[in-house]
């Protein structure tokens, strides 16, 4: 039977609180605030509606970024072929949540429980606001700052302008500090506890630090190593004293992958925190799309990052840009055939897909790559198992990267920091160790110049290591590193029409044809009996199936344009206009209009 988990299910921030245009006014409410806040389980109620952590949908938030092609629409993807302005871009300026967190605090101090009890609440609390406002940072940078329920008649409190980023996140890293200090180390299982606190603020200071580092527009390179620090030590406090150890059974070929489709890790050591799903209690909300031909699929620039299996750069192949789909696999990083469907791929869970169960061949389809995303794709066709799919929030893995990229970015890195740290990922996946006189990539310098060797080796480890779990995009923000999202995505690299074998038998089981050639009826069938799949390739424009960067060879193109990315401009969101109307005080910044 599964170990119990601690699943939320209470909706009761509706009663609480509205989320409108601005700021939220007090609403009508059902559950006057004197008949509550007056017990423990009052405040373990309303503490647990504050819950909103990511689920199995973050296997898709990686889309639109260099991980990841999407044929649908999203924030970034529209403005940087567009002309965007405050009259656009009008999401994410919502402020329901933080009243209902500082109403809370106004509040809780009335249970009748012990003060230590009322601090873990309030810890709690804090811990919220924290990862409230911390969201709000990454957005807008400056934001209004409040730590208290706003009346409808506090004009001055309606009419505040921006406070500076400082500020903000100065009251930030209170708030953690606070909650770190103060909430229980002992939780159930999917309740935040301290080390979860720990964990989101090291995540958090990291962020801040290399953000203030690499962003000279904002003027706080100075001050970029007290969040560098931070990060380091939160990190190391985890690594060294946490009840946690990377999960390694010894298997190098699924070790990786089980973190991302397993029903239970409730007993996973590696988990720091995880968002826990039941059969017909809290359905996962698991989706067959993860595969990659709905609206996302993986890039052929992430696959290129990963190394050779005995710890050698993939680009230092000759024509490493041109091999063939079943090349690419060769001798790699088991962790790439544990992310990606390779040649061979067994699938069982078919949902939509025609070709129905067996070994797979890659399906293609215009605007898509033609890679297949398998980390966290569920491949059983048992529903209870994929309802109670779990999902990892925060590991153990992320807090040894976060450790090992401060440590080089305050310059303080040794080979005994990499051995407790990198290495310890690499051993899982059976990777050679990283050492400190490692040499420098081409690849990975073309895409971070300036950057040092050891640093673009950290970068690239975390770019595998948490692959398509929804952090490339606050990656590439904190880096500076924005101008990467113009490069096209790319796709499998076919040499020319005709037969092509992606299975890696060496049989053929797909056929390319110009755009003038008609598929045949019957169709062909190969050596093992299995008909042909038949794809038109060629140019965008042309009615083809399957888009080639050379119409006859070439990468699969799976967005013919991506725009421009505007620096510093596009790393901020500005206020939507409708809120600068009602508060002047909002100015926008970096030339957002």
């Amino acid at each position: 039977m599964k170990k119990l988990k601690y699943i939320f299910l209470f909706t009761l921030i509706g009663v609480f609180a509205c989320d409108d245009e601005f700021l939220d006014v007090v609403p009508e409410t059902s559950i006057g605030e004197e008949n509550f806040f007056n017990t423990e389980e009052d405040l373990q109620i309303y503490i647990n509606s504050l819950y909103n952590f990511p689920g199995t949908g973050n296997y898709n938030a990686d889309r639109a970024t260099d991980n990841a092609a999407t044929t649908g629409n999203t924030e970034l993807k529209t403005m940087m072929v567009s002309t965007p302005s405050s009259t656009s871009i009008t999401g994410g300026w919502n402020w329901g949540t933080l009243r209902s967190i500082n109403l809370f605090l106004e509040n809780f101090e009335r249970a009748d429980i012990s003060p230590e009890k009322l601090n873990h609440f309030e810890g709690l609390a804090r811990f919220f606001r924290a990862q409230f406002y911390m969201e709000m940072v990454k957005r807008y940078s400056d934001v209004p700052y409040y730590d208290f329920v706003i009346d409808t008649d506090d004009t001055e409190a309606l009419t505040r302008p921006r406070d500076p980023r400082t500020v903000v996140v100065d009251k930030i890293f209170d708030d953690y500090q606070f909650a770190a200090d103060n909430v229980f180390e002992n939780q159930p299982s999917g309740a935040v506890n301290q080390w979860v606190v720990k964990a989101f603020m090291a995540r958090a200071a990291l962020f801040e630090g290399t953000f203030r580092k690499y962003h000279d527009e904002l003027g706080l390179t100075a001050s970029a190593n007290v969040y560098l620090s931070k990060a380091r030590d939160l990190a190391k406090d985890i690594m060294d004293n946490g009840p946690f150890s990377i999960h390694n059974t010894g298997n190098v070929n699924s070790d990786y992958a089980s973190l991302f489709t397993d029903p239970d890790l409730g007993d996973n050591p590696e988990v720091i925190f995880a968002v826990y799903s039941e059969d017909q209690v809290r359905n996962s909300g698991w989706s067959e799309t993860i595969f990659g031909n709905y609206e996302v699929s993986p890039t052929k620039d992430l696959l290129q990052s990963y190394l050779m299996a005995d710890g050698s750069f993939y680009s230092s192949q000759a024509g490493y840009e041109t091999f063939s789909f079943v090349d690419e696999f060769e001798n790699r990083d088991p962790r790439l055939s544990q992310t990606y469907a390779f040649p061979g791929f067994f699938l069982i869970n078919t949902g939509t897909y025609s070709q129905g169960g067996g070994v797979y061949v890659q399906q293609l389809a215009k605007n898509f790559s033609g890679y297949h995303q398998i980390k966290g794709f569920v491949n059983v066709t048992d529903q209870a198992v994929i309802n109670s799919l779990d999902f990892p929030v925060i590991r153990l893995a992320e807090m040894l990267l976060t450790y090992a990229e401060a440590r080089a970015e305050l310059g303080e890195l040794t080979q005994a920091d990499l051995d407790m740290s990198i290495n310890l990922l690499r051993d899982r996946a059976g990777m050679p160790n990283m050492t400190m006189t490692t040499a420098t990539d081409p690849f990975q310098q073309a895409k971070y110049p300036g950057v040092s060797a050891v640093l673009l080796e950290i970068r690239r480890e975390r770019r595998v290591e948490m692959a398509l779990e929804g952090y490339r995009y606050d990656d590439l923000m904190r880096w500076k590193a924005g101008k990467l999202l113009e490069e096209e995505p790319k796709g499998i690299y076919f040499d020319g029409l005709g037969k092509h074998d992606l299975t890696g038998d060496g049989i053929e089981d797909i056929v390319l044809l110009s755009e003038s050639e008609s598929i045949p009826d019957p169709k062909e069938q190969n050596s093992l009996g299995t008909t042909l799949v038949y794809y038109k390739a060629g140019n965008p424009g042309e009615s083809v199936g399957v888009f080639l960067s050379n119409g006859n060879s070439g990468h699969i193109i799976t967005v013919n344009e991506r725009g421009t990315f505007q620096e510093p401009k596009y790393y901020y969101r500005p206020v939507p206009a409708a809120q600068v109307t009602l508060n002047p005080n909002l100015t926008q910044i970096f030339g957002w209009d």
